[in-house]
């Protein structure tokens, strides 16, 4: 059970950093549309850390390590520009 509860807690951060970073609206979208689409996705985020907040209150370091490498690694994969190749990096590239 520890293990899952660990599996969780990782999946929680991972989760709250893709959310965080995810362009799920697309641009030709209506303003009211977006808005709530943005709305609904920032509760539904906020929520989920706020669950990972109350797992790290447990004080148990297990947990407060997968809820820090789950934040680390939804980070590194979607936050980071590790993946991302900017327009403006590969105009220095060229040159």
């Amino acid at each position: 059970m520890y293990v899952l509860a660990l599996l969780f807690v990782f999946a929680l951060a991972f989760l709250v950093e893709c959310l965080s970073h995810s362009r799920l609206i697309k641009e030709d979208s209506s303003a009211a549309a977006a808005g709530l689409i943005r709305t609904l996705l920032h509760t539904v985020r906020v929520g989920l850390a706020y669950l990972v907040m109350l797992a790290v209150m447990s004080f148990n370091v297990g947990v407060f390590l997968v809820a820090v490498g789950g934040h680390c690694l939804g980070f590194f994969l979607f936050g980071s520009r590790f993946f991302k190749q900017s327009t403006a990096a590969s105009a220095y590239v060229k040159l």
